[in-house]
């Protein structure tokens, strides 16, 4: 129905983007958790890809770095910790994912 608040029309979705750097990420943390457990390391990727699909739906969904670049950061809880997926809006309003990583990383 149109007019619906609070409904989008498939059309009116972005799609989603990733950066190869961001990809290699969650390879990397696949990687990580399979090596100790493998089951948690699918559900690690689980828990990544439902909050992709959450920012594909709601790509303002992050909170702002506040740095002036544009960027955004949503959280989504795992284990002890969160997943980080760090990302920003192209021309067009879809989301890029920049960087993916575990909020229990050491990050340089």
């Amino acid at each position: 129905m149109a007019g619906r608040v609070g409904k989008r029309r498939k059309a009116d979705v972005p799609a989603l983007i990733w950066l190869p750097e961001a990809l290699e990420d969650v390879g990397r943390l696949f990687d990580f958790l399979a090596e100790k457990n493998p089951l948690a390391a699918a559900d690690a990727i689980c828990c990544i890809q439902a909050a992709a699909v959450r920012l594909e739906k709601f790509p303002e969904l992050g909170a702002p770095m506040g740095d002036d670049t544009g960027r955004r950061q949503v959280f989504t809880a795992f284990g002890a910790g969160d997943y980080v997926l760090r990302y920003r809006l192209n021309q067009n309003g879809a989301p890029v994912i920049i960087r993916v990583w575990h909020s229990r990383e050491a990050r340089k």
